[in-house]
């Protein structure tokens, strides 16, 4: 058994596997997005994601996918929000899932979309098993490892678990500079950005904080 991380992309072709692929990957109107559940059936697949950026704009390059089945939007201020989108599956994005949603491997929640149109994701499994999928990935992907080990190498993947209030403090601090050397946003600004007080915003960025941080160190 193994834990493999790996990042894939389809160098902008990412239309060719699937239109919503290509809507995480490229549009200009989503600045980041995570995977955080997913469900394939064969000729359908679920998934439900948490974005930033527009969701009004996105709300509208879904309804002209003619392979979009359905969706629901949850937005969380003005530039994030939660979607489950659910899509019929064309032959290349069957190909894709085929191989790492059947057999005894598992796919390793999140799934991240990066801001150069990469993904990354980890799979657990028979080693046999991850290497057959990974060498039946279909183009235009392509597939780089990143890392290699076992099971305790998994644990370092799973996303920490914070309250919607955490993450949205910590999403907020991070979005406004109070991460950045030296500091351009104070508790009093993160407070009035998510209607709440000083000492309440610090309390939920202390919260989320800790729960990274040990995420981090494996605790």
């Amino acid at each position: 058994m193994k834990h493999v991380r790996v990042r894939i992309t389809a160098g902008g072709r990412e239309t060719e596997i699937h239109p919503m692929y290509d809507v995480w990957a490229n549009a200009s109107f989503v600045e980041r997005a995570t995977a955080l559940q997913w469900n394939f059936t064969g000729d359908a697949l679920g998934i439900l994601h948490y974005a930033v950026g527009d969701a009004d704009a996105f709300e509208a390059a879904v309804e002209e996918i003619p392979e979009v089945l359905g969706y629901d939007i949850a937005r969380v201020g003005e530039d994030a929000f939660y979607v489950y989108v659910r899509d019929a599956t064309t032959d290349a994005l069957g190909e894709l899932f085929g191989p790492i949603t059947q057999g005894g491997l598992v796919v390793v929640p999140p799934i991240r979309y990066h801001e150069d149109g990469t993904v990354t994701f980890s799979l657990f499994g028979p080693d046999a098993e991850i290497q057959a999928a990974i060498e039946t990935v279909p183009g235009p992907v392509d597939v780089t490892i990143e890392e290699i080990g076992g099971l305790d190498a998994t644990a370092a993947t799973v996303e920490t678990h914070l309250s919607e209030r955490q993450r949205e403090a910590i999403e907020t601090a991070f979005e406004l500079g109070y991460y950045e050397i030296p500091r351009e946003a104070s508790h009093t600004d993160i407070a009035a950005a998510i209607d709440c007080a000083p000492s309440t915003a610090a309390e939920h960025l202390r919260k989320a904080e800790s729960k990274l941080v040990s995420s981090m160190v494996g605790e």
